[in-house]
């Protein structure tokens, strides 16, 4: 074969089939939410409402922007399970200053802050003290909820709080609830990072074949701890619109975004770009989550049927990853 040939033959279109295949690929799961949007709009009354729509948003805005740090954990091949545990220590500490009547700019403040060290130091364990991170995380969530406990002993803060901040969580602007407006900034500002800035690109080769990204001269430690430290501040940010929105913060207020969150993020990369998390395909998944909880729901489904469909997802998207789970749980 001559070279010219050679050249034509690469530059040809790929075959029907192959982009059939590609399609399905990176869009499949995509398809597949929206029909799952379909059956609901059927089988519920109520499902096509403006108002429930708002509910799916206002609730999925949580789930999209703890889901956004986990994201960013696991683009660098590192695993974050304590984003859950440590919300709730954060909107225990936001929710407590704010009872107590002390600014609430101080209280969202120490909640980012809290976020952020935890995020920090599980950055360190991981990268300093070789402790894979599906260890190291376990074991800052333990932390994180004994602190929690020890905070409120177990009784969470509710009370009136200042008008401003649970505008935070229950306000609206121009008619769309300000948590849709939230989560769509954190997802653009997300998209951004990944994409347009040199961070995003090495953050991303640090998680795809960090020994390459190392030789590289990329600082593969330090995007280690940079991928975790973002978990965390994804987590403070979460922490304070939920306990703005419920008015009260307690010792398990995010417990239940833990499985989730990491639903959401695994979803994810079953599109868009298959086997690596990406953040459009995080938020999808979760939209995807947030529409069959609510769904479920209007259909009169028992509550546990939720957390069958939850576990039947995570490991349909693990079959799918398994590779990039396995080096982001144990290696250091």
């Amino acid at each position: 074969m001559t070279e010219s040939t050679a050249a034509a033959h690469s530059d040809a279109p790929p075959a029907p089939g192959v982009r059939l295949k590609t399609a399905v690929a990176r869009y499949g799961t995509a398809v597949g939410g929206i029909l799952v949007f379909a059956v609901f709009a059927l089988a519920a009354d109520n499902f096509l409402t403006v108002g429930n729509q708002f509910t799916i948003l206002r609730q999925v805005s949580f789930l999209v922007v703890f889901s956004l740090g986990f994201t960013f954990a696991l683009t660098a091949a590192e695993l974050d399970l304590s984003f859950a545990a440590v919300a709730s220590l954060a909107g225990v500490v936001c929710g407590g200053l704010v009872h107590h009547d002390y600014p609430w700019p101080l209280g969202a403040l120490a909640a980012l802050a809290i976020g952020g060290a935890f995020g920090l130091a599980n950055g360190l364990f991981v990268t300093r003290a070789k402790i894979p991170s599906l260890i190291a995380t376990l074991a800052t969530a333990s932390i994180a909820t004994g602190c929690a406990f020890a905070i409120t002993e177990g009784v969470a803060w509710v009370g009136r709080w200042d008008r401003s901040f649970l505008w935070l969580g229950r306000g609206e602007m121009g008619g769309v609830p300000v948590l849709v407006v939230w989560m769509a900034l954190a997802a653009l500002i997300a998209v951004f990072v990944m994409r347009q800035t040199r961070f995003g690109v090495w953050l991303t080769a640090t998680g795809q074949a960090d020994e390459a990204a190392r030789l590289a001269g990329i600082p593969i430690r330090a995007m280690k701890v940079w991928g975790l430290t973002l978990s965390g501040l994804c987590a403070g940010l979460g922490a304070v619109l939920l306990t703005a929105s419920l008015s009260s913060a307690g010792p398990t207020s995010a417990s239940d975004f833990l499985m989730k969150g990491i639903a959401a993020v695994l979803l994810g990369m079953t599109m868009f770009e298959p086997g690596r998390a990406n953040v459009p395909g995080t938020v999808v998944g979760a939209l995807v989550i947030g529409v069959l909880a609510n769904g479920l729901v209007l259909v009169g489904a028992a509550y546990y049927v939720q957390d069958i469909v939850l576990g039947l997802i995570i490991l349909l998207s693990v079959a799918l990853s398994a590779s990039v789970l396995t080096k982001a749980a144990f290696t250091v």
